[in-house]
């Protein structure tokens, strides 16, 4: 197995703990003065990870894959030009959400926790549905054209 492949396999596996795990955070946070530094932290971090193992491969994908899924199947080509938008609004999106939910219990500014809570909640819905879709756009990509 090549370096490409084998960071591909790692990259969708992360993918789908990473979209997964953003959804904890997202439940969890319903209740806006709950802590969940834990649950927020971790899911962040693998949607980060996930990003980054998408960033590295992107070079060659784009050089070897990408113009042979668009003469192949221009429909998957698409489908992965927006897995990529979708894959980085998550990123975004769960970064949003823990800066917002630090915020919410360091603030000592009265009137703040509660806006800031509801910003981390739908932050980490958002960032859920962003990287659960881009995460099931990758498997269909990746059935028809891989490393």
């Amino acid at each position: 197995m090549n370096l490409d492949r084998l960071v591909e396999h790692v990259h969708g596996h992360v993918g789908w703990l990473a979209a997964l795990a953003l959804v904890h955070p997202a439940i969890l946070l319903r209740r806006r003065r709950r802590r969940a530094l834990l649950s927020a932290v971790a899911g962040t971090a693998l949607c980060t990870l996930a990003g980054v193992l998408g960033a590295l491969m992107y070079r060659d994908y784009r050089e070897r894959i990408k113009p042979l899924l668009f003469s192949e199947a221009p429909a998957f080509g698409w489908a992965f030009e927006r897995k990529e938008h979708l894959g980085t609004a998550a990123v975004l999106l769960a970064w949003a959400g823990l800066s917002a939910h630090w915020a919410a219990h360091s603030s000592t500014t009265a009137g703040m926790n509660e806006p800031l809570g509801r910003l981390a909640h739908w932050a980490y819905v958002a960032a859920a549905v962003s990287a659960l879709l881009a995460a099931s756009l990758g498997v269909a990509v990746a059935c028809q054209r891989s490393f």
